[in-house]
């Protein structure tokens, strides 16, 4: 007899791992490749952020890789055994392989253990975009759906959890496959800084260009303002990569421009998800009408 269900997903939520424990989501670390170290965030065996980011900063040039099958279908296993069933956010497949793993391995451990259920969802989302709708899970879970509900209230909503983002370095971009080595050369010297967002297929998409740090902080905010609609945003998230005085700068930005009294969380962005965007980068995460720019 089923003890009902939990929920799980990956680190690349970005979320304080205390968070995760204290709310019973069980969680998938994918790891990374630093200076010939493999490191699997999340666990003991992962660098701090600060150090994270000061080895990029050095020249370190990192690899990650997603969860491989075998890796969730141990991790759904356990819950089975335990007799839970199991509610899995997975990390955008457009940026990465890791819920496809998590289907097959889902479907792997409900044929090996008849009447298990073993939900993937495709968040489409990242970094504390994926943070923010598990934290709408959980909030919902407690509220009493069943995890087909769960599971529908959450595709439903997905497309609504919109992500700003800004980079302060192009040249991370460019290894990442989304500049051209001249665009980071040109827009490095002149004090370019890209305006990126998440689509509605996942993807992480350059969507402008201003010059200077303040402007592209500031279109973060501006952009939140024509996407946000009649959404009553419970909490926003900002994410950032060891630039804490600019996610401080862009949380006050949205308590003066909207005189919100909300929780405002602000969080590291781990080095799987810096692997990608780089030191300096600011994210800007909550609930809107849509993610079109």
């Amino acid at each position: 007899m089923s003890k009902g269900f939990i929920l799980s997903t990956e680190t690349t939520c970005d979320m304080d791992l205390t968070y995760y424990r204290s709310n019973n989501v069980n969680i998938l670390g994918l790891t990374y490749i630093l200076q010939d170290h493999e490191y699997e965030e999340g666990s003991d065996n992962s660098l701090e952020t600060g150090e994270f980011y000061k080895l990029v900063r050095e020249g370190a040039m990192p690899k990650t890789a997603q969860v491989s099958v075998e890796k969730a279908a141990k991790s759904f296993e356990s819950l089975v055994k335990e007799g839970y069933n199991v509610l899995h956010l997975a990390f955008s497949s457009g940026l990465s392989g890791t819920y496809q793993a998590c289907c097959i391995a889902a479907n792997d451990v409900m044929e090996r253990y008849p009447g298990a259920v073993v939900r993937v969802i495709d968040t489409l989302a990242a970094s504390m975009g994926q943070g923010l709708l598990l934290t709408y899970a959980i909030e919902w879970k407690k509220q009493g759906l069943s995890l087909e509900e769960l599971a529908e209230k959450i595709e439903a909503e997905k497309l609504h959890v919109c992500h700003n983002f800004t980079v302060d370095d192009l040249n991370h971009l460019h290894r990442g496959g989304r500049v051209s080595k001249m665009t980071a050369i040109i827009g490095t010297a002149l004090g370019i800084k890209p305006l990126l967002h998440v689509d509605d297929e996942g993807h992480l998409i350059n969507v402008s260009k201003t010059r200077g740090r303040k402007q592209s902080l500031n279109w973060l905010v501006d952009k939140m303002a024509e996407r946000i609609g009649d959404y009553e945003n419970d909490f926003f998230y900002i994410s950032h990569g060891d630039c804490i005085d600019d996610a401080k700068y862009v949380a006050d930005l949205v308590r003066k421009r909207f005189g919100l009294m909300k929780k405002i969380v602000i969080g590291n962005i781990g080095p799987v998800i810096g692997s990608h965007s780089g030191p300096g980068t600011v994210a800007l995460f909550f609930m809107g009408e849509t993610r079109d720019i």
